[in-house]
């Protein structure tokens, strides 16, 4: 798909069929996140992929937020393989993770799979649940999957401010 259309067409899907994303659609969707940037190409991040009964029902008892997805990525970082910025007031964890999920996101539409950027839970509780390494981070969770019937965007999903309010030329 054109790049264009697919920024302009991708939402937040949230009513799924319960179908999985087929094998070699999510090997596409994952090499796009190992494709991102990040900081100094440290790499830090870690996903995990949940599609099996056990692992999306400890994604329900995280978050309502599944909407029925039938695979959900964990987005995490390594705390411990981070840039720190001059001045030591942040690192660049939470932004490589960032963009590692926005690259996957869109790899998502790109690839006709929905998506859904999950911040409605608590990442600790979520590390905890599956047991995750103490130095990983866990940013998001993406739900991935195929728009049940019905779903489409929001209705202020197109509402956008006008580039003069977000831009300022310096």
């Amino acid at each position: 798909m054109e790049f264009t259309k697919v920024i302009e067409e991708r939402y937040s899907c949230k009513k799924y069929d319960g179908r999985p994303v087929e094998p070699e659609k999510l090997e596409a969707i994952l090499e796009a996140g190992r494709l991102a940037p990040t900081a100094k190409n440290l790499q830090e991040q870690k996903i995990y992929v949940v599609q099996s009964p056990e692992g999306l029902a400890k994604i329900d008892k995280l978050t309502p937020c599944r909407y029925g997805a039938g695979t959900v990525l964990i987005v995490a970082f390594d705390s411990k393989n981070v840039f720190v910025y001059p001045g030591e007031k942040r690192d660049s964890g939470i932004e490589d993770a960032a963009i590692v999920a926005t690259h996957m996101m869109l790899a998502a539409a790109n690839a006709g799979v929905d998506s859904c950027w999950l911040n409605f839970f608590d990442p600790d509780a979520a590390a905890k649940e599956f047991g995750l390494p103490e130095n990983e981070e866990v940013l998001m969770l993406l739900d991935l999957g195929y728009g049940a019937e019905g779903a489409g965007p929001l209705a202020n999903h197109g509402s956008r401010k006008p580039l003069s309010e977000t831009v300022t030329y310096l």
